[in-house]
């Protein structure tokens, strides 16, 4: 099936997030959901690389091995293992793009990606990454999101409900 590169202003992707699964969906499959009913999912989508035009290969394959820890409960050496087989490649190359290239030794990544909402991690990325900042942004929103909001139950303290009376 042919591709075709279409421009979408901000608001037209903020509606189209509504209806997205967090990386597993693209915006054609979201499209396609949305104007053809059509509900069938690729499984393999889930699986797939993060692959955004214009974003680097490091800042892509980072993400995937923060997905894989944050989502799939990986620890980092079976993330790295896991992206680095998605991609035909060796988990030294993968780790290369965590360590290397952030000037980071293994357990200092650890560290960052044990941290709570990953704060200093992402700092770094953008310090590094600079030119996309939105993306890590967009990126870690979307991984993390925010806590859904309970809805308290008003406490009725002592009120006991008595049985109903048969007559």
């Amino acid at each position: 099936m042919n591709r075709h590169w279409i421009e979408i202003d901000d608001d037209v992707w903020s509606y189209l997030k509504n209806f997205a699964e967090p990386f597993v969906d693209t915006p054609n499959s979201v499209l396609r959901r949305l104007l053809f009913d059509d509900e069938e999912r690729n499984d393999e989508a889930s699986l797939s690389m993060i692959d955004i035009k214009g974003v680097p290969k490091a800042l892509s394959q980072i993400f995937e091995v923060l997905y894989e820890i944050e989502v799939n409960g990986c620890s980092r050496i079976e993330a790295t293992h896991k992206v680095a087989q998605k991609r035909g490649t060796a988990p030294q190359t993968v780790i290369d793009k965590y360590c290397r290239q952030l000037n980071k030794r293994a357990y200092e990544i650890d560290q960052l990606f044990n941290e709570k909402d990953y704060v200093q991690f992402k700092k770094i990325l953008k310090e590094k990454f600079v030119s996309h900042k939105n993306i890590i942004d967009l990126y870690f929103e979307t991984l993390i999101g925010n806590p859904p909001i309970v809805p308290q139950v008003p406490d009725h303290g002592d009120i006991v409900q008595e049985p109903a009376l048969e007559l």
